[in-house]
Protein backbone atom coordinates (compact mmCIF):
# COMPACT_ATOMS: atom_id res chain seq x y z
CA UNK A 1 0.00 0.00 0.00
CA UNK A 2 1.23 3.38 -0.86
CA UNK A 3 2.16 6.38 1.58
CA UNK A 4 -0.22 9.20 2.24
CA UNK A 5 1.23 12.48 0.96
CA UNK A 6 -0.37 15.41 2.01
CA UNK A 7 0.44 18.51 -0.90
CA UNK A 8 0.11 21.90 0.46
CA UNK A 9 -0.05 23.89 -2.30
CA UNK A 10 -1.29 27.84 -2.28
CA UNK A 11 -1.06 28.45 -6.23
CA UNK A 12 0.50 25.27 -7.89
CA UNK A 13 4.07 26.16 -6.69
CA UNK A 14 4.64 22.63 -6.95
CA UNK A 15 6.50 21.47 -10.14
CA UNK A 16 4.48 19.53 -12.57
CA UNK A 17 7.27 16.98 -13.35
CA UNK A 18 7.85 16.72 -9.27
CA UNK A 19 4.02 16.51 -8.96
CA UNK A 20 3.62 13.81 -10.93
CA UNK A 21 6.56 11.52 -9.59
CA UNK A 22 5.23 12.18 -6.08
CA UNK A 23 1.56 11.05 -7.14
CA UNK A 24 3.23 7.82 -9.48
CA UNK A 25 5.09 7.02 -5.83
CA UNK A 26 2.54 8.00 -3.18
CA UNK A 27 -1.01 8.32 -2.78
CA UNK A 28 -1.54 11.83 -2.85
CA UNK A 29 -4.11 14.57 -1.31
CA UNK A 30 -3.06 18.11 -2.84
CA UNK A 31 -5.12 21.04 -1.13
CA UNK A 32 -4.49 24.56 -0.76
CA UNK A 33 -5.10 25.07 3.18
CA UNK A 34 -4.65 22.23 5.98
CA UNK A 35 -8.07 22.96 6.92
CA UNK A 36 -9.15 21.72 3.67
CA UNK A 37 -7.36 18.03 4.07
CA UNK A 38 -8.95 15.35 6.76
CA UNK A 39 -7.87 12.19 8.20
CA UNK A 40 -4.06 11.34 8.75
CA UNK A 41 -0.95 10.95 6.32
CA UNK A 42 2.18 9.59 6.25
CA UNK A 43 3.75 13.16 5.18
CA UNK A 44 2.64 16.94 4.03
CA UNK A 45 5.01 18.36 1.61
CA UNK A 46 4.75 22.70 1.86
CA UNK A 47 4.94 23.94 -1.93
CA UNK A 48 7.61 26.59 -2.55
CA UNK A 49 6.56 30.43 -1.75
CA UNK A 50 3.93 29.59 1.04
CA UNK A 51 3.18 32.73 2.32
CA UNK A 52 2.59 31.80 6.29
CA UNK A 53 5.52 29.10 6.66
CA UNK A 54 5.16 28.91 10.18
CA UNK A 55 1.81 29.04 10.33
CA UNK A 56 0.97 25.87 7.56
CA UNK A 57 3.59 23.82 9.77
CA UNK A 58 2.25 24.41 13.22
CA UNK A 59 -1.61 23.83 11.61
CA UNK A 60 -0.38 20.46 10.18
CA UNK A 61 1.34 19.59 13.78
CA UNK A 62 -2.11 20.73 15.61
CA UNK A 63 -4.54 19.28 13.53
CA UNK A 64 -2.11 15.38 13.45
CA UNK A 65 -2.47 15.73 10.11
CA UNK A 66 1.06 14.78 9.65
CA UNK A 67 3.56 14.03 12.21
CA UNK A 68 6.48 14.90 8.88
CA UNK A 69 6.55 17.94 6.93
CA UNK A 70 8.31 18.64 4.24
CA UNK A 71 9.08 22.14 2.78
CA UNK A 72 10.04 22.04 -1.00
CA UNK A 73 11.86 25.58 -1.64
CA UNK A 74 11.55 27.20 -4.87
CA UNK A 75 15.79 27.06 -5.69
CA UNK A 76 17.58 25.47 -2.98
CA UNK A 77 18.39 28.92 -1.48
CA UNK A 78 19.65 29.28 2.27
CA UNK A 79 16.54 31.80 2.77
CA UNK A 80 13.95 29.26 2.67
CA UNK A 81 16.14 26.71 4.13
CA UNK A 82 16.51 28.32 7.58
CA UNK A 83 12.87 29.49 6.78
CA UNK A 84 11.78 25.25 6.96
CA UNK A 85 14.43 25.04 10.23
CA UNK A 86 12.15 28.03 11.83
CA UNK A 87 8.96 26.19 11.30
CA UNK A 88 10.09 22.60 13.09
CA UNK A 89 9.91 21.58 9.45
CA UNK A 90 12.05 17.83 9.09
CA UNK A 91 13.08 18.73 5.97
CA UNK A 92 13.65 20.90 2.83
CA UNK A 93 13.83 19.76 -0.81
CA UNK A 94 14.95 22.18 -3.73
CA UNK A 95 11.67 22.20 -6.01
CA UNK A 96 13.97 21.73 -9.05
CA UNK A 97 14.40 19.88 -12.46
CA UNK A 98 15.19 16.73 -10.71
CA UNK A 99 11.76 14.86 -9.42
CA UNK A 100 13.62 11.60 -8.47
CA UNK A 101 15.40 13.88 -5.89
CA UNK A 102 12.46 14.55 -4.14
CA UNK A 103 11.36 11.54 -4.24
CA UNK A 104 14.33 10.33 -3.13
CA UNK A 105 14.07 12.38 0.11
CA UNK A 106 10.35 12.12 0.75
CA UNK A 107 11.21 8.52 0.93
CA UNK A 108 13.89 9.15 3.29
CA UNK A 109 11.87 11.13 5.82
CA UNK A 110 9.03 8.48 5.74
CA UNK A 111 11.36 5.16 6.52
CA UNK A 112 13.13 7.51 8.96
CA UNK A 113 9.92 8.13 10.73
CA UNK A 114 8.73 4.21 10.63
CA UNK A 115 12.45 3.84 12.04
CA UNK A 116 11.90 6.35 14.88
CA UNK A 117 8.66 4.78 16.06
CA UNK A 118 11.07 1.29 16.24
CA UNK A 119 13.40 3.18 18.38
CA UNK A 120 10.82 3.99 20.62
CA UNK A 121 9.67 0.09 20.67
CA UNK A 122 13.15 -1.32 20.80
CA UNK A 123 13.84 1.09 24.13
CA UNK A 124 10.61 0.26 25.73
CA UNK A 125 11.85 -3.81 25.31
CA UNK A 126 15.21 -3.11 26.40
CA UNK A 127 13.87 -1.60 29.69
CA UNK A 128 12.18 -5.03 30.40
CA UNK A 129 14.07 -7.41 33.02
CA UNK A 130 16.07 -10.10 31.22
CA UNK A 131 17.47 -12.99 32.75
CA UNK A 132 21.55 -13.18 31.88
CA UNK A 133 20.94 -15.96 29.88
CA UNK A 134 18.13 -14.74 27.90
CA UNK A 135 18.81 -14.84 24.79
CA UNK A 136 18.38 -11.45 22.79
CA UNK A 137 17.16 -11.16 19.47
CA UNK A 138 13.91 -10.45 17.02
CA UNK A 139 15.70 -11.47 13.48
CA UNK A 140 14.14 -14.62 11.84
CA UNK A 141 18.12 -16.22 12.36
CA UNK A 142 17.93 -15.50 16.06
CA UNK A 143 14.14 -17.05 16.40
CA UNK A 144 15.53 -20.03 14.60
CA UNK A 145 18.31 -20.15 16.98
CA UNK A 146 16.14 -20.14 19.89
CA UNK A 147 13.89 -22.77 18.58
CA UNK A 148 16.81 -25.08 18.15
CA UNK A 149 18.03 -24.34 21.73
CA UNK A 150 14.66 -25.25 22.90
CA UNK A 151 14.50 -28.62 21.58
CA UNK A 152 18.06 -30.01 22.76
CA UNK A 153 18.01 -28.16 26.47
CA UNK A 154 16.01 -31.02 28.23
CA UNK A 155 18.62 -33.58 26.75
CA UNK A 156 22.20 -34.31 27.97
CA UNK A 157 23.83 -34.49 24.01
CA UNK A 158 26.84 -32.97 23.47
CA UNK A 159 26.34 -29.18 21.60
CA UNK A 160 29.06 -27.81 19.60
CA UNK A 161 28.14 -23.78 18.65
CA UNK A 162 29.91 -22.33 15.95
CA UNK A 163 30.21 -18.65 15.12
CA UNK A 164 32.55 -16.04 13.96
CA UNK A 165 34.18 -14.22 17.21
CA UNK A 166 32.00 -11.72 19.60
CA UNK A 167 28.51 -13.57 18.00
CA UNK A 168 27.59 -14.67 21.56
CA UNK A 169 28.54 -18.14 21.43
CA UNK A 170 28.95 -18.60 25.51
CA UNK A 171 25.78 -16.48 26.07
CA UNK A 172 24.24 -19.77 23.72
CA UNK A 173 25.63 -22.09 26.08
CA UNK A 174 24.59 -20.55 29.48
CA UNK A 175 21.15 -20.69 28.16
CA UNK A 176 21.55 -24.11 27.10
CA UNK A 177 22.58 -25.16 30.83
CA UNK A 178 19.90 -22.76 32.45
CA UNK A 179 16.90 -24.42 30.63
CA UNK A 180 18.19 -27.64 30.98
CA UNK A 181 17.55 -30.06 33.85
CA UNK A 182 21.04 -29.77 35.17
CA UNK A 183 19.83 -25.74 35.56
CA UNK A 184 20.39 -26.00 39.60
CA UNK A 185 24.49 -27.81 39.27
CA UNK A 186 27.27 -26.00 38.11
CA UNK A 187 28.40 -24.13 35.05
CA UNK A 188 32.31 -24.78 34.94
CA UNK A 189 33.52 -22.50 31.71
CA UNK A 190 37.06 -22.62 30.35
CA UNK A 191 38.87 -21.18 27.45
CA UNK A 192 40.80 -23.42 26.02
CA UNK A 193 43.10 -20.56 24.36
CA UNK A 194 43.83 -18.42 27.44
CA UNK A 195 45.39 -21.44 29.36
CA UNK A 196 49.02 -22.18 29.00
CA UNK A 197 49.58 -25.15 27.03
CA UNK A 198 51.87 -26.90 29.82
CA UNK A 199 48.90 -26.22 32.38
CA UNK A 200 45.80 -27.23 30.56
CA UNK A 201 45.67 -31.25 31.24
CA UNK A 202 46.57 -30.23 34.84
CA UNK A 203 43.40 -27.88 34.22
CA UNK A 204 41.14 -30.37 32.52
CA UNK A 205 42.00 -33.45 34.47
CA UNK A 206 43.74 -32.35 37.61
CA UNK A 207 46.54 -33.96 39.26
CA UNK A 208 47.97 -35.71 42.64
CA UNK A 209 50.45 -33.88 45.02
CA UNK A 210 53.38 -34.54 44.27
CA UNK A 211 52.77 -35.07 40.57
CA UNK A 212 54.99 -32.56 39.45
CA UNK A 213 57.24 -29.75 41.46
CA UNK A 214 54.89 -27.59 42.11
CA UNK A 215 51.86 -29.77 42.98
CA UNK A 216 51.73 -29.00 47.00
CA UNK A 217 48.32 -30.78 47.18
CA UNK A 218 45.71 -32.26 45.44
CA UNK A 219 43.79 -30.84 42.62
CA UNK A 220 40.00 -31.31 41.25
CA UNK A 221 40.31 -31.12 37.45
CA UNK A 222 37.58 -29.25 35.62
CA UNK A 223 35.85 -32.29 34.31
CA UNK A 224 35.38 -33.61 37.55
CA UNK A 225 34.52 -29.94 38.92
CA UNK A 226 31.52 -29.90 36.63
CA UNK A 227 30.19 -33.19 37.59
CA UNK A 228 25.87 -32.96 37.68
CA UNK A 229 26.47 -29.74 35.24
CA UNK A 230 27.62 -28.38 32.51
CA UNK A 231 31.21 -28.61 30.99
CA UNK A 232 31.68 -25.39 28.67
CA UNK A 233 34.84 -25.61 26.65
CA UNK A 234 35.25 -22.12 24.77
CA UNK A 235 37.77 -22.18 21.57
CA UNK A 236 38.30 -25.92 21.66
CA UNK A 237 39.55 -25.35 18.11
CA UNK A 238 42.97 -24.12 19.67
CA UNK A 239 43.56 -27.27 21.76
CA UNK A 240 47.00 -28.81 21.24
CA UNK A 241 47.05 -31.59 19.15
CA UNK A 242 48.91 -33.52 21.80
CA UNK A 243 45.83 -33.23 24.11
CA UNK A 244 43.10 -33.99 21.87
CA UNK A 245 43.53 -37.64 22.26
CA UNK A 246 43.51 -37.81 25.81
CA UNK A 247 40.38 -35.65 25.98
CA UNK A 248 38.89 -37.87 22.89
CA UNK A 249 39.33 -41.27 25.58
CA UNK A 250 37.82 -38.63 28.79
CA UNK A 251 34.94 -38.16 26.65
CA UNK A 252 34.51 -41.70 25.76
CA UNK A 253 35.34 -43.41 29.15
CA UNK A 254 33.11 -40.60 31.63
CA UNK A 255 36.11 -40.64 33.58
CA UNK A 256 39.48 -39.48 34.53
CA UNK A 257 42.64 -39.98 35.26
CA UNK A 258 44.70 -36.57 37.48
CA UNK A 259 48.29 -36.68 36.92
CA UNK A 260 49.89 -38.37 39.27
CA UNK A 261 47.24 -40.37 40.70
CA UNK A 262 47.08 -44.02 39.97
CA UNK A 263 42.82 -44.69 39.86
CA UNK A 264 40.23 -43.45 37.42
CA UNK A 265 37.80 -40.71 38.74
CA UNK A 266 34.14 -40.72 37.28
CA UNK A 267 32.50 -37.52 36.09
CA UNK A 268 29.05 -36.96 35.11
CA UNK A 269 28.78 -33.37 33.02
CA UNK A 270 27.25 -32.40 29.99
CA UNK A 271 30.00 -31.04 27.48
CA UNK A 272 28.78 -28.18 25.68
CA UNK A 273 31.98 -26.77 23.41
CA UNK A 274 32.26 -23.85 21.30
CA UNK A 275 34.63 -22.43 18.61
CA UNK A 276 34.92 -19.66 15.86
CA UNK A 277 37.31 -21.63 13.38
CA UNK A 278 35.98 -23.74 11.02
CA UNK A 279 36.56 -27.30 12.04
CA UNK A 280 36.21 -28.76 8.92
CA UNK A 281 38.88 -27.10 7.93
CA UNK A 282 41.25 -27.56 10.78
CA UNK A 283 40.29 -31.58 10.38
CA UNK A 284 41.22 -31.05 6.44
CA UNK A 285 44.70 -29.60 7.24
CA UNK A 286 45.34 -31.87 10.14
CA UNK A 287 45.36 -29.51 13.31
CA UNK A 288 42.16 -31.26 14.50
CA UNK A 289 41.50 -34.92 14.73
CA UNK A 290 38.84 -36.14 12.76
CA UNK A 291 37.38 -38.65 15.76
CA UNK A 292 37.21 -35.81 18.35
CA UNK A 293 35.45 -33.25 16.00
CA UNK A 294 32.68 -35.77 15.37
CA UNK A 295 32.71 -36.84 19.39
CA UNK A 296 32.00 -32.75 19.61
CA UNK A 297 29.73 -32.33 17.03
CA UNK A 298 26.91 -34.09 17.81
CA UNK A 299 24.60 -31.51 17.64
CA UNK A 300 25.63 -28.14 16.07
CA UNK A 301 24.37 -24.68 17.02
CA UNK A 302 25.26 -21.82 14.69
CA UNK A 303 24.65 -18.23 16.15
CA UNK A 304 24.39 -16.00 13.45
CA UNK A 305 27.06 -12.89 12.94
CA UNK A 306 25.50 -9.79 13.82
CA UNK A 307 25.31 -8.55 10.19
CA UNK A 308 22.53 -10.91 9.36
CA UNK A 309 20.50 -9.80 12.31
CA UNK A 310 19.10 -7.03 10.94
CA UNK A 311 17.47 -4.86 13.19
CA UNK A 312 18.75 -6.57 16.09
CA UNK A 313 21.39 -4.57 15.66
CA UNK A 314 18.89 -1.54 17.08
CA UNK A 315 17.75 -4.12 19.91
CA UNK A 316 20.99 -4.93 21.10
CA UNK A 317 22.11 -1.27 21.48
CA UNK A 318 19.24 -0.63 22.90
CA UNK A 319 20.40 -2.73 25.74
CA UNK A 320 23.75 -1.36 26.28
CA UNK A 321 22.27 2.26 26.31
CA UNK A 322 19.83 0.54 29.15
CA UNK A 323 22.71 -0.75 31.03
CA UNK A 324 25.59 1.67 30.79
CA UNK A 325 23.41 5.29 31.27
CA UNK A 326 23.64 6.48 34.60
CA UNK A 327 22.43 9.51 36.70
CA UNK A 328 25.22 11.41 35.39
CA UNK A 329 25.27 10.12 31.69
CA UNK A 330 21.21 9.63 31.26
CA UNK A 331 20.90 8.40 27.68
CA UNK A 332 17.96 7.58 26.38
CA UNK A 333 18.80 5.78 23.01
CA UNK A 334 19.21 6.75 19.62
CA UNK A 335 18.66 9.27 16.61
CA UNK A 336 17.53 7.67 13.44
CA UNK A 337 20.80 9.01 11.64
CA UNK A 338 22.71 6.87 14.05
CA UNK A 339 20.52 3.87 14.15
CA UNK A 340 20.89 3.79 10.44
CA UNK A 341 24.83 4.21 10.89
CA UNK A 342 24.50 1.63 13.13
CA UNK A 343 23.04 -1.03 10.39
CA UNK A 344 25.02 0.31 7.37
CA UNK A 345 27.50 -1.12 9.35
CA UNK A 346 28.84 -4.74 8.47
CA UNK A 347 30.11 -5.78 12.28
CA UNK A 348 33.35 -7.38 11.72
CA UNK A 349 33.81 -7.88 15.66
CA UNK A 350 29.62 -8.93 16.19
CA UNK A 351 28.23 -7.99 19.97
CA UNK A 352 31.48 -7.45 21.33
CA UNK A 353 32.12 -4.64 18.65
CA UNK A 354 28.81 -2.98 19.14
CA UNK A 355 28.74 -3.11 23.05
CA UNK A 356 32.39 -1.04 22.49
CA UNK A 357 30.89 1.08 19.81
CA UNK A 358 27.57 1.86 22.04
CA UNK A 359 30.01 2.60 25.36
CA UNK A 360 32.00 5.10 23.80
CA UNK A 361 29.72 6.74 21.83
CA UNK A 362 27.54 7.70 25.38
CA UNK A 363 30.69 8.64 26.04
CA UNK A 364 30.76 11.19 23.77
CA UNK A 365 27.38 12.24 23.25
CA UNK A 366 26.29 15.76 24.31
CA UNK A 367 22.21 15.22 24.43
CA UNK A 368 20.05 12.66 25.44
CA UNK A 369 20.52 10.62 22.34
CA UNK A 370 23.53 9.28 20.42
CA UNK A 371 23.72 10.84 17.53
CA UNK A 372 25.51 9.66 13.60
CA UNK A 373 28.44 11.92 15.35
CA UNK A 374 28.59 10.62 18.35
CA UNK A 375 29.57 7.25 16.73
CA UNK A 376 33.01 6.37 16.17
CA UNK A 377 34.45 7.98 12.98
CA UNK A 378 34.66 4.66 10.78
CA UNK A 379 30.81 4.22 11.39
CA UNK A 380 29.89 7.90 10.61
CA UNK A 381 28.21 8.72 7.29
CA UNK A 382 29.41 12.11 5.28
CA UNK A 383 27.76 14.57 6.91
CA UNK A 384 25.07 16.17 4.51
CA UNK A 385 23.79 19.79 4.63
CA UNK A 386 20.37 18.68 7.00
CA UNK A 387 19.80 15.57 8.25
CA UNK A 388 16.61 14.28 8.62
CA UNK A 389 15.65 14.35 12.69
CA UNK A 390 18.55 15.89 13.46
CA UNK A 391 18.91 19.05 12.02
CA UNK A 392 17.58 20.80 15.03
CA UNK A 393 20.35 20.43 16.84
CA UNK A 394 22.58 21.77 14.65
CA UNK A 395 23.81 25.83 14.95
CA UNK A 396 22.55 27.78 11.93
CA UNK A 397 25.62 28.08 10.71
CA UNK A 398 26.56 24.83 11.09
CA UNK A 399 23.60 24.08 8.47
CA UNK A 400 24.66 26.87 6.35
CA UNK A 401 27.99 25.44 5.86
CA UNK A 402 27.61 22.03 5.36
CA UNK A 403 24.31 23.40 3.02
CA UNK A 404 26.80 25.49 0.94
CA UNK A 405 29.22 22.70 0.65
CA UNK A 406 26.97 19.93 -0.11
CA UNK A 407 25.53 21.77 -2.52
CA UNK A 408 29.20 22.62 -4.18
CA UNK A 409 30.50 18.84 -3.91
CA UNK A 410 26.95 17.34 -6.02
CA UNK A 411 27.79 19.98 -8.92
CA UNK A 412 31.31 18.99 -9.33
CA UNK A 413 33.02 22.39 -8.02
CA UNK A 414 31.42 24.24 -10.07
CA UNK A 415 31.03 27.83 -8.40
CA UNK A 416 29.30 29.35 -10.96
CA UNK A 417 26.42 26.74 -10.38
CA UNK A 418 26.45 26.37 -7.01
CA UNK A 419 25.89 30.35 -6.67
CA UNK A 420 22.80 29.68 -9.21
CA UNK A 421 21.15 27.04 -6.83
CA UNK A 422 22.08 28.76 -3.84
CA UNK A 423 20.58 32.16 -5.07
CA UNK A 424 23.71 34.00 -3.70
CA UNK A 425 25.90 35.94 -5.84
CA UNK A 426 29.23 34.78 -6.40
CA UNK A 427 31.28 37.32 -4.54
CA UNK A 428 28.98 35.98 -1.59
CA UNK A 429 29.70 32.75 -1.63
CA UNK A 430 33.54 33.26 -2.42
CA UNK A 431 33.94 35.22 1.04
CA UNK A 432 32.04 32.33 2.92
CA UNK A 433 33.96 29.83 1.02
CA UNK A 434 37.34 31.76 1.69
CA UNK A 435 35.95 31.39 5.50
CA UNK A 436 35.79 27.90 5.63
CA UNK A 437 38.64 27.54 4.37
CA UNK A 438 40.65 29.66 6.71
CA UNK A 439 39.00 27.74 9.58
CA UNK A 440 39.77 24.71 8.84
CA UNK A 441 43.60 25.83 8.78
CA UNK A 442 43.13 27.61 11.98
CA UNK A 443 41.96 23.96 13.40
CA UNK A 444 44.75 22.26 11.84
CA UNK A 445 47.69 24.65 12.80
CA UNK A 446 49.59 23.55 15.69
CA UNK A 447 49.22 25.94 18.83
CA UNK A 448 51.95 28.09 19.70
CA UNK A 449 55.36 26.38 20.55
CA UNK A 450 56.21 26.61 24.37
CA UNK A 451 59.74 25.97 26.05
CA UNK A 452 59.70 22.31 27.64
CA UNK A 453 63.39 23.37 29.23
CA UNK A 454 61.72 25.64 32.09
Amino acid sequence: MAAGLLIIDEGNGVAPEVLGALARRFDVQRVSAPAEAGGRYDLAVVAPGTRDLDGVCRSIRDSALAAQVVVLASAGGMPEALAALRAQATDFVPNGDDPDSVVERVLAVIEDRALDRELTRLRAVATEPARPTELTGESPAMQQLKKRLERVAGSDVTVLVTGESGTGKEVVARSLHAQGPRRDRPFVTVNCSCIPHQLLESEFFGHAKGAFTDATRDRTGLFVQASGGTLFLDEVGDLPLDLQPKLLRVLQQRSVRPLGATREVPFDARLIAATSKQLEREVAEGRFRDDLYFRLNVLQLRVPPLRERGLDVLLLAQHVIHRASSATRPIVGLTPGAARALLAHSWPGNVRELEHCVVSAIAHAANDHIRATDLPVDLQPERSAVAPGECELLPLSEVERSYILSVLKSVGGNRARASQLLGVDRSTLYRKLKQYDQAAASRESPGPATDTHA
